[in-house]
Order: C-alpha cells, then structure tokens, then sequence
C-alpha cells in the first residue's frame, strides 16, 4: 500500500516538472501574471512604474549637475526662476520657496559647498528681490563669483592679507551694490522703471566658523543643539531711524554699519536655518 502511495507520488512529481517546469509554462505564467496585475490592479501598477521613472531621472539629474559643476569644486545650484515653488535638498541644505502672490517668482538663492576639500568656506545666501527680480538676478550672478575669488586668495595669503570673512564679506557686498546701482538705474531708467531691489543674506562656513553678513529684511536664525532659535541679522527697515535719515550716502554708510552688527563668529551648530 505505502509503495504504491510512494510510485504515485513520484509520477506526479514527473508530469509537474515536466509540465510546470518548461520554459515555455513559465513565460506563460509571467504573461499571464502581468496581464492580471494590469487589468485588476491598475493603479498600483502605475504608481511603480512613475516612482521607477521619477528615480531614474532624478539620478540622472544629479550625475549631470556634478558633471558640469566647477564652483568652488562642489555643489551649484540652478534656479528655476519661472517656477512658482522651489525645493531644493542635498546632505544637509534644504531651501523651500513660495512664490505667494506675486506675479512671478523673485526670489534668488545660492549654494557652493567644495566636497572635495572642506578647509574651503561654503557659501550660502537668499536673495528676496521686490519690484522685479532685476536686482536679485543681478546679485545672484555677480556676488558669489566675486566672493568665490575674493576667497581663494584669501585662502592663499590668509596670515598676511590683514582681512577676514567679515571684512570680505563686507567689501564684497557693497562693491556689488555699487556696481548694480550704476548698471541697473541707467538700464531702468531708459525702459522708464521705478524702484525694484533686493535683500542679500549671506553666510560663510569654514570650519566651525560661521560669518553672517545681511542687508535688507531677510533673517539669519542659528539653531543652537538645545533647539533654541538665535537672530544673526537685524532687519533693515524705513521706519528706524538711521534708515530714514540723510542722502543715499548716508543709507550706505548705515548699511555698513548694520553689516558690522550681523557679521560674527559663532561654534557651529548642527543645523543653519535661513529664514526670508
């Protein structure tokens, strides 16, 4: 009885494998998984194949930043300007931005960081333009290649040059502002414009060294470990009074000196939070 039980057994063993077994059951099989999985369970299948195209051009995104970044030997990041919400993540920097109820977007942002050597200050500013964003563009595309250079050969020189971050940073903004005051009223003035401008928030990391520059009303808060928000700006606004007083090269000469209050040194927290 179990002998014939066990020849049983083994011949059903052998039509299975026989049967099942085939290649040509198995791609059947495939087949006819696939065609049950898109007709009964459609949205699913959708929603992996979107999840596997979005990742396979958000990796294709990141090799063609990197290919063709050369700032500071690190990360560059290109703004989309006509996008009514930006976000941007990479290692430990994030920026969100809302465009509101603006007609379109102005507000400007950018981030060098060198990941190949790190003894390089990292940079990251915000640039809230208003009016337009001409002098927003105008600062995002002038004011980090000139602190980017202005850097470097700082790096080179740094015990004799008689500088540091905070007077570069300085320096660089006002020669920026100088610059696009001369530029932009001449080209503003033959399209018959008024006004515009921008904020600039500006900080550099080297080390565990912070240096915060700021002009205008954007805001640099520092997170310290135990959670506690700390300014690092004050905002720039007509109703103080050294705002309000005098010709423009006294505004200038205030806006200095405002420059000198927002710059400092801090130890390095575990997170920087910029705020516009």
């Amino acid at each position: 009885m179990i002998g014939d039980t066990m020849t049983l057994l083994s011949l059903l063993g052998r039509i299975m494998r026989y049967f099942l077994l085939r290649p040509e059951t198995l791609f059947l099989l495939c087949i006819s998984l696939a065609l049950w999985s898109y007709f009964f369970h459609t949205d699913e299948v959708k929603t992996i194949v979107k999840s596997s195209r979005d990742a396979v051009k958000m990796v294709k995104g990141k090799v063609a930043e990197m290919m063709q970044n050369d700032r500071l030997g690190g990360l560059s990041v290109l703004d989309a300007e006509f996008s009514k919400t930006w976000e941007f993540k990479n290692n430990n920097v994030a920026v969100y931005s809302i465009q509101g109820r603006r007609d379109h977007m102005e507000d400007r942002f950018e981030v060098l960081t060198d990941i190949t050597n790190k003894s390089h200050p990292s940079i990251f500013a915000i640039f809230d333009g208003h009016g337009g964003e001409a002098a927003a563009d105008f600062v995002k595309a002038h004011l980090p290649d000139a602190l980017k250079q202005h850097l470097q050969a700082f790096e080179k020189e740094k015990r004799d040059s008689g500088l540091s971050y905070a007077s570069i940073l300085e320096q660089r903004i006002l020669a920026v502002d100088r610059e696009m005051l001369d530029k932009l009223s001449a080209s503003h003035d033959e399209a018959g414009q008024k006004g515009g401008g921008t904020t600039c928030l500006v900080a550099l990391l080297s080390d565990r060294e912070l240096t915060v520059a700021n002009v205008g009303d954007s805001r640099g808060v520092l997170c310290d470990k135990d959670g506690n928000a700390v300014a690092l700006s004050h905002d720039h606004k007509p109703y103080q009074l050294k705002e309000r007083k005098g010709s423009r090269e006294q505004v200038a000469l205030s806006a200095s000196m405002d420059l000198g209050e927002s710059k400092g040194f801090w130890p390095c927290p575990a997170l920087l939070v910029i705020i516009p």
